[in-house]
């Protein structure tokens, strides 16, 4: 069976995770720029291989399965890392805590509905969330070069990178509170015609 374009590169994602965690760990200069490079890598091949696979009408189970799950890994192994290094600290974890437990509700919804062949589309305030969520962690990764290279009217790269977390964390409540109420709604009409 030959595996399609859309498919290999979110293999491909999944691939880069371990790799990923082991450069965050090397010291100085390397350690801020090649995870920084992966993630964005890794996030511009999420946009890439949806583009491709509606372009190019090559949407397959099998994509479905592994693209939320390479979205995920890479997403929460970041934000782990940043916590335990420092970068994300005190009030700030519950951002990362907010986004996290999204994700995990976001796929026991679409677990859920799946049975009832019910799809999950993604709204527009959804990618939002996302293109805010990846941009915040990609900046966040830069570290103690990118607070050298980042400056923006007094905030440096970690600042800049914290508060578009918030803002990321705040519409991640409010989609995911969306899409928990059409997952309710869906089981309580199932309960009354049961």
């Amino acid at each position: 069976m030959k595996i399609k374009i859309p498919n290999i590169l979110t293999i491909g994602r999944i691939i880069i995770v371990p790799i990923f965690v082991f450069s965050f760990y090397l010291p100085g200069f390397y350690g801020d720029i090649i995870p920084f490079a992966l993630f964005i890598a890794a996030s511009f091949t999420d946009f890439l291989d949806g583009l491709l696979a509606r372009m190019f009408r090559e949407e397959s189970k099998l994509g479905e399965l592994l693209d939320p799950i390479a979205d995920k890994i890479i997403v929460a192994a970041a934000l782990i890392l940043l916590v335990m290094n420092g970068t994300i600290k005190n009030f700030e974890v519950i951002a990362a805590i907010i986004i996290l437990t999204r994700e995990i509700l976001i796929s026991g919804l679409r677990e859920f509905l799946a049975k009832g062949q019910i799809k999950l589309p993604v709204s527009n305030l959804a990618k939002l969330k996302t293109f805010l969520q990846m941009f915040s962690i990609a900046i966040l990764l830069t570290g103690e070069t990118g607070k050298k290279l980042i400056n923006f009217q007094d905030y440096d790269a970690q600042t800049i990178g914290i508060i578009f977390l918030w803002f990321s964390a705040f519409l991640t409540l409010y989609t995911g509170y969306e899409y928990l109420r059409k997952g309710i709604d869906h089981a309580i009409s199932q309960d009354k015609k049961n």
